[in-house]
């Protein structure tokens, strides 16, 4: 491969990432940054080749230029007329990713939005704030866009600087909404409030050959507008709610044409009909993205690299059954605090830290972050737990920390990876035998009532959106016709299990007959009659093929029963058969 020299504006913990990723194929890497000891700059060697000074400085970008083949930028916040000169100037024309055009166009949000708008991308409503007339601006908005409304700046906002929510059309709070969004210096817009159900964000990945990528769909909890949790894949929705997330925000990416080279991150919101409405675009690696470093098969950092290079993308896939992203932002000006996480996700499987090296740590700042990885979404909460008790007392009652999910004894998993149905609540003295063993074996299940004939729409949307909710397998119990379980195998692509229950009348023979005769493409596993220990212990051993803890447990299980009947032997052997069996 030729080996190119790459220039990056920004030297913070999205450079130093992205260096870590140019170390593993041996790329050259310098950076432009205020501080002399940025993040980037403390791994590099580089020393004498990183520039220290602004990225909006175009002196500074020329001479970083100067010493490289290609430019990119981890931050948008740069004077992009100096990088448009450099990319259209015969003498000097060098490649920028993404196009310094692209990156103006969405350094201005309002800009931003009716660009997506003249492309159909799904937006909330918005108009345009008058900076001569910004008080009757803003009132004409309100009359348009009603109540509670978003107030935004133009330009220079992030992690929720730049935003005002505003709630009254009184005079005075509309002043006192100007005067903290930069007192009337500063150009603003106005936007429709979304009600959303939640934050999406996809991390967009695009080639210098228009070929493009995404990651999957995650969800994002924010704590005073500031990223908290990334949550990872997305559960909110039904079951074609990620993948139209990732449709929408490749297609806004793709709007900006070959400008587009790099990571992107697209922020969305999910509304409660299920529509997603694109928020924000970001031309850089994302938060949201960091996740991807030990959840991917490749990182959004190393498909930056690739992009930017012309390589062939990396693939996109998660590498791990569930991931959560936790931010280790600054609650103080003491490190001491994030430390205390730190050390508590040293005794944690699955748990990667990475911390940015930042002097300084103050309220807001983010630190560093921790990675969880595990096999199951519930594997991953039992993980998260200690770290989150171990944050400061701010975190833990903030409203918007609305993970992890209350675990209450008796009552179905929040994150089940096995789902128990039946026909009807006569069949569960048979079922709980199945929950049983499920709780023995430590595997989230939920249970609950889904009737082929009485319920026939929930029960087609339990087997619709099982997959999308995180779970693995089914089992499902049914007597007489027994439909239940060949109805659902017909509606989802995981394993069903069905249970025949012995009904009043034919001994359950009807039901198992009813269920190993699936027509062919429909396959239903069967168990015995009344049998749903024996449906419980083959779903964890489906689970088995997998995760490493239920297969362990199924062994240890099988030689428990293997002790259990050596025990008897021994007995016999000892006591004979008559006192064997008074005993």
């Amino acid at each position: 491969m030729e080996t190119r020299r790459i220039g990056v504006l920004g030297g913070g913990q999205l450079g130093r990432m992205l260096l870590e990723a140019g170390h593993r194929l041996n790329l050259d890497i310098v950076f432009l940054d205020p501080s002399a000891t940025s993040p980037a700059k403390q791994l590099s060697h580089r020393t004498q080749d990183h520039i220290t000074g602004s990225f909006g400085d175009p002196a500074c970008i020329a001479a970083l230029a100067a010493k490289v083949d290609v430019l990119t930028v981890e931050i948008e916040h740069v004077d992009t007329d100096q990088l448009s000169k450099m990319s259209t100037t015969e003498a000097a024309k060098m490649d920028i990713f993404p196009s310094a055009a692209t990156i103006k166009l969405i350094q201005d949000k309002y800009e931003q939005k009716r660009h997506f708008q003249s492309h159909g991308i799904p937006l909330a409503r918005f108009l345009p704030v008058e900076p001569s007339s910004a008080t009757s601006s803003i009132t004409q908005a309100i009359q348009q866009l009603g109540l509670p409304l978003m107030l935004k700046s133009r330009t220079m906002a992030y992690d929720g600087k730049g935003n005002y929510l505003l709630k009254s059309d009184a005079p005075a709070e509309i002043a006192k909404a100007i005067e903290a969004l930069g007192k009337g210096q500063r150009p603003l817009y106005a936007e429709g409030f979304a009600p959303f159900v939640c934050e999406i964000a996809v991390m967009v990945v695009r080639g210098r050959d228009g070929k493009i990528a995404s990651y999957p769909a995650v969800e994002t909890i924010h704590r005073d507008s500031i990223c908290h949790l990334v949550i990872c894949p997305l559960r909110k929705g039904n079951r074609s709610t990620r993948e139209r997330a990732r449709q929408i925000a490749e297609q806004a990416v793709g709007t900006f044409g070959d400008g587009a080279v790099g990571i992107f991150g697209v922020e969305m919101f999910l509304m409660p009909s299920g529509e997603i409405l694109v928020n924000e675009i970001a031309p850089r690696p994302h938060n949201s993205g960091h996740y991807t470093i030990e959840a991917c098969l490749t990182s959004q950092y190393e498909n930056h690299l690739r992009a930017i290079l012309g390589y062939p993308l990396g693939s996109t896939e998660m590498k791990v059954g569930s991931a959560v992203m936790l931010n280790l932002l600054g609650s103080s000006n003491s490190m001491e605090e994030i430390s205390s996480v730190v050390r508590a996700s040293l005794h944690v499987d699955g748990a990667t830290t990475h911390l940015y090296g930042k002097a300084d740590c103050r309220p807001g700042r983010k630190m560093g972050h921790i990675t969880v990885v595990g096999e199951s979404d519930a594997q991953v909460q039992d993980r998260l737990l200690p770290l989150l008790a171990a944050l400061p007392a701010s975190y833990t009652q903030s409203p918007s920390t609305a993970y992890p999910l209350v675990i209450r004894p008796g009552l179905s998993h929040p994150l089940p990876m096995v789902g128990i149905i039946m026909g009807s609540d006569s069949d569960l003295p048979v079922m709980s035998k199945a929950a049983e063993i499920l709780e023995n074996f430590k595997v989230p299940f939920e249970l609950t009532v889904r009737s082929a004939h009485r319920t026939a729409d929930l029960m087609n949307t339990y087997a619709i959106e099982a997959q999308s909710r995180g779970l693995k397998v089914i089992i499902a119990g049914a007597g007489g016709a027994a439909h239940l379980p060949g109805m659902v195998a017909s509606h989802t692509p995981l394993p069903v299990i069905g249970v025949p229950i012995k009904a009043s009348v034919l001994d359950g023979v009807d039901s198992l007959y009813s269920i190993v005769q699936m027509p062919r493409g429909i396959p239903v596993a069967t168990v015995g009659i009344n049998n749903a220990t024996n449906a419980a212990l083959l779903a964890i051993r489906i689970l088995g093929d997998t995760v490493s803890d239920y297969r362990q447990a199924m062994i240890d299980y099988q030689v428990s029963l293997e002790q259990e009947v050596e025990a008897k032997i021994e007995s016999l052997d000892t006591m004979g058969w008559k006192a064997y069996m008074s005993k």
